[in-house]
């Protein structure tokens, strides 16, 4: 990457880039203040406020990927991990293994997120069913799901906010 200097703007959380940068690159600045707000310590009070980092970090994807944010009981961020990549409509999720990496983390709470290469961010039925399972599973050994977010390029949709969780 070329050497660009960010410094502060006149507006709190704004920033100017002092030499030209490559759309490339300014997609990975974006990308890795994405990341630091979901940094390990912070605290997710809402999960409509990850909407915008987790498009960030995922719209770009010509494949699903099946990923989770593991929370501690104060709904600070523990970790963000890629669970499961799939093709371009579908990714296969195994509840075992999502149950393993939350009990790894020591996670309390957790907020499922997965993108939609189409772009169109609605959940679909297989989306329903598998946080069904998921619930079911994590809530076996005392870890909620507060979300699942679908990401596209359209957006973001809540299954909190749709009532579905």
């Amino acid at each position: 990457m070329n050497h660009c200097k960010l410094s502060a703007g006149e507006t709190a959380g704004t920033y100017r880039i002092t030499d030209t940068v490559t759309e490339a690159e300014l997609l990975s600045i974006a990308k890795a203040f994405a990341r630091r707000r979901l940094a390990k310590g912070r605290k997710i009070t809402k999960p409509g406020l990850a909407f915008e980092h987790l498009q960030v970090l995922l719209q770009e994807y010509e494949h699903e990927v099946f990923s989770a944010l593991f929370l501690d009981c104060q709904h600070r961020v523990i970790c963000f991990e890629e669970l499961f990549r799939g093709t371009i409509d579908s990714a296969s999720v195994y509840p075992r293994e999502v149950v393993k990496q939350a009990l790894a983390c020591n996670a309390a709470a957790v907020i499922l997120v997965h993108n939609h290469p189409s772009g169109d961010p609605e959940p679909s039925d297989a989306d329903r069913r598998i946080t069904q399972r998921l619930t079911e599973a994590l809530g076996l050994v005392e870890i909620r799901i507060i979300d699942h977010i679908v990401v596209g390029t359209e957006g973001c949709s809540s299954f909190a906010e749709l009532g579905y969780l």
